[in-house]
């Protein structure tokens, strides 16, 4: 192993060796991040869940009258019995015509105007370990209907059951429900009532005739995790919604026309009209069920977490062991006994155990604390191992600090994730351009080798004769 070719060979083998220890460090990462997924959904759940806000809607009953015919049996008024045929025994029938009321399929009707107000305080819910985001939102919801839609829907001969209309909101869930839960239609107050229909839960109320009713208020009182959206109901939607929570993430069909973002929460605002959305205003079909569609609203996400981070440092492991067998074989001195290979894997194992480390103390004490820690006890142990193991002597300060700085930049690198590519790109250009630039005149045949034989036989040139 005295050519620096075959150890610059071998030792990459090895490099390529540490995949199968980073894979499994990687495994329990992603294990661990699985695991905390799992509690906050659960956590998340029993508090509220995901909420979807889906409504209001008015269902108007529809009949119409018509003619039925049915025979009816004859009477003999003097013995009460059915009167018979005197020839063929049978009982005689009669036919009669009646009008009777046909229920039909009902009209179901979206608002004209849908104005929505959402506020919610945040507040972490702690499970073991893990630390669950949920909230507490109260919802006001402002809306009209314009009941000559559904008047032009019906038919010749169709009548509206006025008497009959209800009004439906679909909620994720009914558990959900906290503290306040009023409908008023023009200040005065209408009962509400809990509904399950074709897997959809919500709230509903027997308006009675709504044709004398203009403006209706909703307040509910709401429970939720994860996120809060609404579907764009009205012929013009207009939803405000704030929080104290700093990382919202605007998601669904339509992204906010306004938002503010700052470290006090968020404010954002939406304005959808009929035309953007997927479902009639008035139609024979329950509009909730399509509602799903066009939803929109934020999440409330926890951005750039330690697993997060853990796992791409376990994706840039194979760096950190590379460039720190490269940093090895560049400092150790040619003239002695090389690096071991044993001691290059033992080197690597402390590297691939660095991510680990960093989750199992993150865990408890934080990212950047917990960083910091794993990062100066592998550098520090790394760096002594260079002393006593490797006998570098004050080289071995050299494996410290490039250790060091190399840590560091790791560590901006996972601060950011947008730049982490261009930043994990270029150290690795510079890392190879430096490898480059120092070993410009090394003799990777050895001091034997076939390139430096070749010139020790070149035949000097020949003295021309006078």
């Amino acid at each position: 192993m005295r050519s620096a070719g075959f150890r610059f060979f071998v030792v990459g083998l090895l490099g390529l060796l540490m995949f199968i220890p980073l894979f499994f460090a990687g495994d329990i990462v992603d294990s661990r991040a699985r695991y905390s997924r799992e509690v906050n959904q659960s956590v998340g759940q029993e508090w509220g869940g995901a909420q979807t806000l889906r409504g209001p809607q008015l269902v108007i009953p529809v009949s119409k009258t018509v003619t039925q015919t049915r025979k009816e049996t004859i009477t003999d008024p003097a013995t009460g019995e059915a009167a018979r045929d005197p020839v063929s025994g049978e009982a005689r029938f009669r036919v009669v015509e009646e009008q009777v009321e046909q229920k039909l399929t009902p009209i179901y009707l979206l608002p004209d105007r849908f104005d929505v107000q959402i506020d919610a305080t945040t507040q972490i819910r702690s499970r073991g370990i893990f630390d669950v985001p949920v909230y507490q939102a109260e919802a006001v919801m402002q809306f009209t209907f314009n009941l000559d839609r559904a008047r032009a829907l019906l038919d010749d001969g169709q009548y509206a059951k006025w008497e009959g209309t209800t009004l439906r909101v679909a909620l994720s869930s009914n558990r959900s429900l906290r503290g306040q839960a009023d409908l008023s239609a023009d200040g005065s107050p209408l009962s509400l009532e809990p509904f399950s229909r074709d897997n959809r839960l919500g709230i509903t109320s027997a308006l009675g005739d709504p044709q004398g009713m203009q403006a209706f208020t909703l307040r509910l009182g709401l429970n939720g995790a994860h996120g809060f959206r609404v579907a764009p109901v009205g012929r013009t939607s207009v939803v405000d919604m704030t929080s104290d929570w700093p990382d919202p993430s605007f998601t669904g069909a339509f992204l906010p026309d306004e938002r503010t973002v700052s470290d006090a929460g968020f404010q954002a605002r939406w304005t959808i009209p009929h035309l953007a959305r997927s479902q009639p205003e008035v139609a024979r079909a329950d509009q909730l069920a399509k509602a799903n569609v066009s939803t929109f609203g934020v999440e409330l996400i926890q951005p750039n977490d330690f697993y997060q981070k853990a796992y791409r440092v376990a994706n840039y492991g194979i760096l950190f062991i590379a460039l720190t067998f490269l940093t090895v074989l560049l400092v150790e001195p040619r003239g002695g006994t090389p690096t071991h290979p044993v001691q290059y894997l033992l080197i690597g194992l402390m590297q691939a155990l660095f991510v680990v480390l960093m989750v199992a103390y993150a865990e408890h004490i934080g990212f950047g604390a917990a960083y910091a820690l794993s990062a100066g006890a592998v550098v520090l142990v790394l760096t002594m191992y260079g002393f006593v193991g490797l006998r570098l002597g004050k080289r071995a300060l050299v494996l410290g600090a490039v250790l060091s700085v190399l840590y560091a930049l790791v560590y901006l690198i996972l601060r950011s994730a947008d730049f982490a590519l261009l930043a994990g790109s270029t150290l690795v250009f510079a890392a190879l351009a430096g490898t480059m630039f120092a070993t410009r005149n090394e003799q990777w045949y050895g001091p034997d080798g076939p390139g430096r034989g070749l010139l020790r036989r070149r035949p000097k040139p020949e003295t021309p004769k006078s």
